[in-house]
């Protein structure tokens, strides 16, 4: 029910496929004598692009632009001037295109499933969720019933080694694996279960920081608009309780936005979380109470089931020691009023319509500026997901993912992982001693390709049609316990952590591997009929980002083992470490509002990626072509296509309240800045003939080569 959110090492950014021949290969075959008649048979016509007739939507772009003082608008100016995101959003873009799509393909795998009585095994199981879900009338006859067990058991808490209990026994590992970007938990702490940083032989527990209703420690301590959130946020505690029928709740709202305050000053940043240096301390179970004192560690882990793990990661050691040691200073009765008001804020989608609603105007509207609340069968497939994805991703495959498309994408990452090693065999400034253990590193790499081979197994979960908290509280319990299990169990190279119908991708460092799902296989990013060029500019491109994550900032950290080991000279390093500074700089320079900028150092992991990640697939895409010269459609040349593919891709736009909170917490640019990742590539110059003198003009020397 809570969302951990890991950092960017175990997680990654958008993604997959697609390996097309050349256009004037796709022409029909002329026609053939039929057998046997007179008649000539006609063969099936050639499938079309989706968008356009090349599959590029050059009708969004906007040619009163110059390419080389904005490419996004160029690119995208038109879409952005006509669309309008939905009132169940914060953004729109080409992700929110494809899974509307998704959507409407899972929920109506769902609803086929809630509909056969006579399903049993993980199909029953899926139906009964949506279905519970789905039943507004039962949840709203039930009232607060639902969540009265957990309220009592907090009001119960006695003393301070039952706060530990209680605590403990709420740690969760419950990953949202359709949005997972940033450590986000708002429980006290949080965890999950991975390969050992330090020893990639083995799994070892993180232990995080949380404790959080609001998205970042900023939103605590800043002033200005954050200010007036807090205020906001003070409010919506107050009606959560109120509505609960908690006794004095604008008081209790007081103390709890206080408590978390002193949370958030505790707790790392951003920055910090993403350091992974600064996160690889390994601590001995003794370490918990000695380091972190004020947390009855014993009673707390004894109820987390981790009594008799001896080693754990620590991801914010400070945090860690400095929210233990306000359990201790901190009165019971606020602990217990926090709690239950994040019990409560936890399960509002799951009851009554005042509540849930109430959720939505703070988290959706207030914080994000989203007018609307989302069908409510669109909230059952997310939740669906979140709680059995990978037995809907089954079914999901099966209807949706073209063995042929599989195939396709499989011969694609081969060949720009081939370019990416190309790229490091050209590398002048890399000494081969580095060079050998990138190369390594590279011929390593494995690739998941639309699904897993091996299904997550749920037959352990109890799922009830007429018991939606319940089911959610199940799902994350069972979750947690699964992740519990491969504690001193060898490493499974072969588990996911996205879901098939997931429109992102990932990098896993630890394991040198590559995650793609299928969902993520669809247009504006890849399309079987479409113009190669646009293909390579699009999935080509986050292909290559996915490999490049192996090697930026976080990614170079880890040798060919997935061990956190520092395989480069000084002097590479050096270099290295130049040219992430000065790629850092040049995004740290945009600004979507006035004095507001991106955090170049936050985001730099994903520009190091978009940056490698399109130089690479621009050399794959050359590549494929084998000397012949490609065709010009529709008056754009194929470099054009390959840069316009890639601008499309990240065309989006975001409410203000979004966007603003995003530049805070997001370790992602946004799309209208990662589009400028062109100006780094020689290639994009003379494609739009850009010139000295254009805003997005940089001098070769100025232009960041990374990898």
């Amino acid at each position: 029910m809570s969302k951990l959110r890991r950092p960017t090492l175990m997680l990654a950014i958008a993604a997959s496929l697609s390996l097309g021949l050349a256009a004037c290969d796709r022409d029909a075959a002329a026609p053939t004598a039929a057998p046997a008649a007179d008649t000539a048979a006609t063969p099936p016509a050639a499938p079309t692009p989706q968008l356009g007739s090349f599959g590029f939507d050059a009708a969004g772009m906007d040619r009163s632009v110059a390419a080389g003082d904005d490419f996004f608008g160029f690119a995208n100016g038109s879409w952005v001037k006509n669309t309008e995101i939905p009132a169940d959003r914060s953004s729109h873009g080409s992700f929110n295109v494809i899974a509307e799509k998704t959507l409407a393909d899972t929920r109506a795998i769902l609803e086929g499933a809630a509909a056969d009585t006579q399903a049993t095994g993980e199909a029953r199981q899926v139906g009964d969720y949506y279905a519970a879900f789905m039943d507004k009338a039962g949840i709203e006859s039930r009232g607060m019933a639902a969540v009265k067990p957990e309220l009592d058991a907090i009001a119960g808490i006695s003393d301070k080694a039952a706060l530990a209990t209680a605590l403990g026994g709420t740690l969760r590992a419950d990953v949202d694996l359709l949005n997972a970007t940033n450590f986000y938990t708002d429980r006290l702490f949080g965890t999950w279960v991975s390969v050992d940083l330090l020893q990639p032989d083995r799994n070892a527990p993180y232990l995080v920081q949380g404790g959080l209703g609001l998205p970042d420690r900023d939103f605590y301590l800043q002033g200005g608009r954050m200010a007036e959130l807090r205020k906001q946020y003070q409010a919506y505690i107050a009606q959560v309780l109120q509505l609960a029928g908690v006794a004095d709740p604008a008081a209790k709202a007081q103390r709890i936005l206080a408590l978390e305050t002193r949370i958030a000053q505790a707790h790392a940043t951003q920055e910090e979380t993403n350091d992974v240096a600064k996160g690889a301390n390994a601590w001995k179970q003794a370490d918990l109470s000695a380091k972190a004192p004020g947390m009855d560690w014993a009673a707390f882990l004894a109820a987390a089931g981790l009594d008799k793990q001896d080693d754990f990661i620590v991801w914010q050691p400070k945090a860690v020691a400095g929210i233990s040691r306000l359990v201790a200073t901190e009165p019971l009765d606020v602990w217990k009023d926090y709690l239950a008001f994040h019990a409560l804020d936890r399960a509002a989608p799951y009851l009554p319509k005042a509540i849930a609603d109430a959720r939505f105007a703070f988290h959706g509207t207030t914080l994000n500026g989203t007018p609307q609340q989302s069908e409510r069968w669109k909230r059952a497939v997310d939740q669906s997901n979140s709680a059995v994805g990978e037995a809907i991703g089954k079914l999901y495959v099966e209807k949706h993912f073209d063995p042929a498309t599989k195939a396709r994408a499989d011969e694609m990452a081969k060949n720009i992982i081939a370019a990416f090693a190309k790229r490091i065999d050209a590398l002048e400034w890399m000494s081969p001693e580095t060079k050998a253990h990138a190369k390594a590193k590279v011929e390593g790499l494995t690739v998941g390709m639309g699904y897993p081979d091996k299904w997550r197994d749920y037959s352990g979960l109890e799922v009830k049609r007429d018991d939606a908290l319940g089911n959610a509280e199940r799902a994350s319990l069972f979750e947690y316990r699964r992740n519990l299990a491969k504690l001193g169990q060898p490493v499974d190279h072969s588990e996911w952590a996205m879901l098939p119908q997931t429109i992102n991708a990932m990098n896993v460092p630890l394991e040198n591997r590559l995650v793609f799902p299928a969902a993520i296989l669809q247009p504006p990013f890849f399309d079987g009929a479409a113009d190669d060029a646009v293909n390579y500019g699009a999935i080509g491109a986050v292909i290559g980002h996915e490999i490049s994550h192996g090697f930026d900032n976080a990614g170079a950290l880890f040798d060919e083992t997935g061990k956190l080991h520092n395989w480069w000279t000084a002097e590479d390093l050096k270099k290295f470490n130049a040219a992430g500074d000065a790629l850092a700089a040049q995004f740290s320079s945009y600004q979507p509002f006035p004095g507001v900028s991106v955090n170049g150092r936050l985001t730099l992991g994903e520009n190091i990626a978009d940056v490698a990640g399109l130089a690479t697939a621009y050399d794959a895409y050359q590549l494929s072509l084998q000397g012949k010269p490609g065709q010009t459609l529709e008056g754009f040349t194929p470099d054009q296509r390959f840069f316009l593919g890639f601008a499309q891709a990240w065309r989006s736009k975001a409410r203000e309240q979004a966007l603003r909170n995003s530049l805070l917490t997001n370790v992602h640019a946004p799309g209208q800045f990662r589009t400028l990742t062109v100006r780094n590539l020689d290639a994009w110059y003379p494609a739009f003939e850009v010139k000295e003198g254009q805003k997005l003009y940089l001098a070769p020397e100025k232009r960041v080569k990374v990898w």
